[in-house]
């Protein structure tokens, strides 16, 4: 293993943000399986250059995410590619919980349950980054299926534990996660878990 690998293991409904410079591999290991992980991307340069899910999506005429599948930014330029994925299909369209989603979709009892939003918030602001950076995201591991009349849902997780994936950053790009705190629906099995995230060095 390279001396420039780290590797550090995100707690339950905690963030995580890293720089990860270019040709650098970052993989995501859900380690317990069934653990939705909201995931962000910049141009580490300049943040106005970010994921856009709808060039993502355009970019490889679908709406999940695999091996091979380019997360492209809102110019329309790659910011990182899977590269090894052991699940097969990720989720681009679910979107981040929030209080204000979470309050809609479960109850107002559940205001003050601790959500994506809040971790992207606290973690972006080390970045200079605010409420207005935060952008469409994916959901790493989360299972959104899409019926043929556009109905959606989040539906029990098709992880398992120890299944990860790989990303290569096509420039340096800063990421922010949220290991989604998520308990009202099945995306983490009811019982959010700790993933691990590994920075490799450029091949």
């Amino acid at each position: 293993m390279s001396t420039n690998t780290s590797t550090t293991v995100v707690p339950a409904r905690s963030a995580w943000s890293s720089v990860v410079r270019e040709g650098e591999t970052l993989t995501i290991t859900d380690l317990h399986g069934n653990q939705a992980v909201d995931f962000l991307v910049y141009d580490a340069q300049d943040t106005s250059v970010r994921y856009s899910a709808p060039d993502t999506i355009h970019a490889q005429g679908g709406i999940f995410l695999t091996t091979g599948s380019v997360l492209m930014s809102n110019e329309h330029t790659p910011l990182m590619t899977v590269v090894a994925d052991e699940v097969g299909r990720h989720d681009t369209v679910g979107g981040a919980c929030s209080k204000e989603s979470n309050t809609l979709r479960y109850g107002h009892h559940t205001w003050s349950q601790h959500a994506c939003v809040d971790n992207f918030l606290a973690e972006g602001a080390k970045y200079g980054l605010g409420k207005r950076d935060l952008v469409s995201n994916i959901n790493w591991y989360m299972n959104v299926p899409v019926e043929k009349d556009g109905t959606l849902g989040i539906v029990d997780g098709i992880s398992a534990p120890g299944l990860s994936l790989t990303l290569r950053a096509e420039r340096d790009v800063l990421v922010l996660v949220s290991n989604c705190p998520q308990i009202n629906n099945p995306c983490n099995g009811f019982e959010p878990t700790a993933v691990e995230m590994t920075i490799g060095a450029a091949g």
